[in-house]
């Protein structure tokens, strides 16, 4: 075993690309906070002005608050593509209700005699509305920005996944990894960012309107050059423009193994798998890290490149699962095991295929399978203990907890609760050990390299051979967790380097290493 970094050592180590991070996490803090008071403030004036217009103004902006982050992220990626501005641009919508709905509450709540009197002094509406009204409702409107800005900070890690930065990439990067020190990295900052503000705009509620002017200049200077960067990063000249998803940038079998072994340093883009696949197909980046049994390899006409110095190990699928927990449900490791060997590398691409692409349900697809297999039986009315069964957040996993569920219904008398869609590696394990869930499906090259994280020789000596992979992480697993790995399923879901196929012809790039000396000439 190696020995784990304390979080100190690992900020240490870390700290140029923390810098990085906690700069575009405010540089995009800011610019959509501007904006939205830009939007905001405007809105809310209206509003007030024309009260009939302000219950269906303040409901749009309350439903467009209440849709999910990531979802809404996923809606603007058709629209603006990926980077900065579809992550300015949710956060900008996620900052409106409170800056619209303060704006409108503190302006009408300027006492009416207050009003009469500066219309009495010859005051004519825009002079009322600045040098009355808005004095009075500064304090309110500075509150509902003092709650956008927290708001913002928050949802500005989610940023991550459509490759604008920010903290989000070290907190979803450590969740994969199953690395605490990462996850706290990008999490204490983000926290800390959240109250520094919130304390310095609450001190801004107190402070007088010289003062504010004075604090708006500095923002708006932050805010240009926050803008610059983002303008000058998105124009920066790239013979290919990679993204890779959070985990495969901190993994020794991902861009660190890219650097050490084949030289070949992209500074890459961080990007969720979920968009990464349309992105490549678009015309947005030219090299993904994929999953090689992907079926959207397939359908956006991708190839993958050979991994001719093999630094991607074996991953082969196998369902983990306590030593205690086949105990306690006897016929359990049979039921589980029927699915050993039936699924290659072929079927599971087909199978990906099918629910990524076609949109066909997890059930279907692992209904249909079974059946075909002659493995499919009819649920039982089980009346036995439940069984809870867990997944990670792609369709792969949603497909063999499906089979799994079906199997155990149709062959056994227990019940079964899935939990799908749990997140990354760390978060199915640590719910593993838990007993949150019973078992789930899980990967021996991720085994082997993020569960246990043995030493550089050790994964040398073990990793190009299937076999000795498959026996250190049952006898490790073992030995450590009390965790058994049954009998793998069959097919192997590595890592892989993926291209537009045109485009790797155009180049002539068939292997890692003909991407390195590609991307080395000058």
């Amino acid at each position: 075993m190696t020995q784990e970094q304390t979080l100190w050592q690992f900020i240490v180590s870390q700290h140029e690309k923390l810098l990085l991070q906690i700069a575009q996490h405010l540089g995009l803090t800011f610019l959509s906070l501007l904006l939205a008071i830009i939007v905001g403030i405007p809105l809310g004036v209206l509003i007030s002005r024309r009260r009939k217009l302000a219950a269906p103004v303040l409901g749009t902006a309350g439903i467009l608050q209440t849709v999910p982050s990531i979802a809404l992220l996923g809606f603007m990626i058709p629209l603006f593509g990926i980077g900065a501005t579809p992550a300015i641009i949710a956060l900008l919508i996620y900052a409106l209700l409170p800056i619209i709905r303060n704006t409108y509450t503190g302006i009408t709540g300027v006492d009416p005699i207050v009003i009469e009197a500066a219309t009495a002094l010859g005051m004519n509406k825009s002079q009322r509305l600045f040098k009355v009204e808005f004095p009075l409702a500064m304090p309110v409107i500075i509150a509902g920005i003092r709650t956008a800005a927290v708001i913002n900070v928050g949802v500005a890690t989610l940023a991550s996944f459509v490759a604008a930065g920010g903290l989000g990439e070290f907190i979803f990067g450590g969740i994969s990894l199953n690395n605490t020190n990462m996850i706290l990295a990008g999490a204490i900052p983000a926290a800390l960012l959240a109250v520094l503000l919130d304390l310095i705009i609450g001190y801004l509620q107190k402070s007088n309107l010289k003062t504010l002017k004075k604090v708006l200049y500095i923002i708006c200077g932050i805010v240009v050059i926050s803008g610059l960067y983002f303008i000058f990063s998105a124009k920066a000249e790239r013979k290919i423009i990679a993204g890779f998803t959070p985990e495969f940038m901190g993994r020794q079998d991902g861009d660190l193994g890219l650097r050490s072994v084949y030289g070949l340093k992209l500074n890459p883009l961080v990007v969720s798998d979920a968009i990464m696949y349309e992105a490549a197909y678009e015309k947005k980046l030219d090299l993904i890290s994929g999953y090689s049994t992907d079926g959207r390899i397939k359908a956006f006409d991708l190839v993958v490149l050979e991994d001719d110095k093999t630094i991607f190990p074996p991953y082969y699928a196998a369902p983990i699962i306590k030593t205690q927990t086949l105990k306690k449900f006897p016929g359990l490791e049979e039921t589980l095991n029927l699915l050993a060997g039936k699924i290659n590398d072929s079927i599971m691409t087909d199978l990906n295929y099918k629910t990524e692409l076609l949109k066909q349900t997890p059930e279907k697809v692992a209904k249909d399978f079974l059946v075909r297999n002659n493995l499919y039986k009819k649920a039982n009315q089980g009346n036995g203990e439940t069984i809870r069964i867990g997944s990670k957040i792609f369709g792969e996993q949603y497909i063999l907890a499906e089979m799994y569920k079906m199997l155990i219904e149709g062959y056994t008398n227990y019940r079964v609760e899935t939990k799908t869609g749990l997140g990354g590696t760390k978060i199915c394990f640590d719910a593993l050990m838990n007993d949150a869930i019973d078992f789930y499906p899980e990967y021996t090259g991720t085994g082997l390299l993020v569960l246990l994280k043995p030493s550089e020789q050790k994964i040398k000596e073990v990793s190009k051979d299937p076999k000795k992979t498959f026996e250190i992480v049952q006898e490790q697993f073992q030995k450590q967790y009390q965790l058994q790995w049954l009998k793998p399923i069959g097919f192997n879901n590595a890592y892989a380097l993926m291209m537009r196929r045109n485009q790797a012809k155009q180049l002539n790039i068939s292997t890692i290493t003909q991407l390195s000396n590609y991307c080395a000439k000058k």
